[in-house]
């Protein structure tokens, strides 16, 4: 007998990635996929000729919602690699878009880093990436300097810098929320990094320091039937597009919420406007929009307050990664842990000397100056104090974010009392 199926019955779990908290079994229906699937199709400006190649895990929404499912409704063809293929050698995906002739592929932010970072003159030369036509990068906060980085890295092998396609999305959502046009260069915004750090969005003039300003990339604009807005968390009130506020979504896209969490659903799926309008999904995540242009920069949960001052950590995290060719890209959290009744600001940063060596006492002392006096010339705090761990040891979710506040648990177990420097010892065979 045939299962008796609606648009509304549930198509599978998707869980959520777990970087702010426990897990969540979000619940998608059929109507939440065939609706997703037609505004990735749309946003993404697919047709059947359009060819996929990824490598992202296929238990990650990405992955399974865009990498296979969008194929599958398309009916056209996918290349798909383990994602440990990539991760080992990064230019083997830039080679399989190149010998398949791909026009869509993509990933999170590190990825592309890590592109541009490992792949060499030599393997550059082999690759022609002139077919590519939708980079899509999203599922973390996206990096100005890495989408430039990547687009000037590989022009000479015919990657155009219109192909860059930031977006934003969720699982709730069951994926895609926002996006750009196909063809179009990214928008970009430099904004008062203090203003910011209030909430309120002050543009910088071209001759502006740079500590002193942020770069924001936007992620695109709603599709199809979509709604999007921002709202102030505590009011509900919209915001203007000068106001920072955290963005709620509705739309067929929406999950009907979280299995067996009925709490949770009414406050996170159930959110109204002041005037009444909803219901919304409330996504914690804080942005602004401009001219129709999502802008996210930040999440609520994530915010770190020193001293009155609002600071968003994946600022502090971009410039003590970049303080030393030592540290990994896309392995910082920066966090804050009370000592004495106070907060104070800590980072936890991988180490890759390339040889998986321990980095001795005297290194690590000049690389907790180095990191020290980077973040305090851009952003104005101190670093109470610096964790190092060998690479591959960054506590992260299945999707590769950042988990912040295991890196707080993974601090406090190592007895991090006093202001430090100090090298994580895994027993062998452990993992974090």
């Amino acid at each position: 007998m045939a299962p008796k199926t609606t648009p509304a019955s549930v198509a599978f779990l998707q869980y959520t990635s777990g970087s702010t908290g426990t897990p969540k079994g979000v619940q998608v229906s059929h109507a939440n996929i065939i609706a997703n699937q037609d505004m990735i199709r749309q946003g993404f400006g697919h047709s059947d000729e359009t060819i996929f190649v990824g490598w992202l895990p296929l238990h990650h929404d990405m992955g399974l919602v865009g990498n296979v499912l969008q194929p599958l409704y398309l009916g056209i063809p996918c290349i798909l690699m383990a994602p440990e293929t990539f991760i080992q050698k990064p230019v083997r995906w830039l080679r399989a878009i190149s010998r398949y002739r791909a026009t869509t592929s993509g990933g999170p932010n590190f990825g592309y880093e890590l592109c541009a970072r490992r792949v060499s003159d030599q393997e550059i030369e082999s690759l022609d990436l002139s077919t590519w036509q939708v980079a899509f990068n999203g599922a973390e906060p996206i990096s100005a300097d890495t989408l430039e980085r990547f687009s000037r890295r590989f022009a000479a092998c015919g990657f155009r810098p219109t192909t860059m396609y930031p977006c934003y999305g969720m699982a709730e959502a069951t994926l895609f929320v926002t996006g750009g046009s196909p063809e179009a260069e990214p928008v970009t915004l430099d904004v008062d990094a203090t203003a910011l750090g209030a909430h309120w969005i002050e543009l910088c003039s071209d001759d502006a320091p740079k500590l002193s300003r942020r770069r924001l990339i936007g992620c695109g604009r709603s599709w199809l039937d979509e709604r999007v807005v921002v709202a102030d968390p505590e009011t509900r009130v919209p915001c203007g597009s000068d106001r920072v506020g955290e963005i709620w979504i509705a739309g067929r896209n929406v999950s009907p919420g979280y299995l067996k969490r009925p709490e949770l659903n009414l406050d996170t799926f159930g959110g109204y406007l002041a005037n009444g309008d909803g219901p919304f999904l409330r996504t914690g995540d804080l942005g602004f929009l401009r001219d129709g242009e999502l802008f996210v920069t930040g999440r609520l949960k994530d915010l770190i307050i020193l001293q009155g001052r609002n600071l968003y950590p994946q600022d502090i995290e971009s410039t003590a990664s970049a303080a030393s060719p030592l540290f990994r890209a896309g392995g910082t959290a920066a966090l804050t842990v009370e000592v004495d009744g106070t907060e104070q600001l800590i980072v936890v940063q991988e180490i890759d000397d390339g040889q998986g060596k321990v980095v001795d006492a005297a290194a690590q002392a000049e690389l907790t100056r180095a990191l020290r006096r980077a973040v305090a010339d851009a952003h104005g705090v101190n670093v109470y104090t610096c964790l190092f761990v060998p690479g591959g040891f960054m506590p992260k979710t299945s999707s590769g974010k950042v988990r912040r506040r295991a890196c707080v648990v993974l601090f406090e177990s190592n007895g991090v009392t006093r202001p430090r420097s100090a090298w994580l010892e895994a027993p062998p065979g452990s993992t974090l």
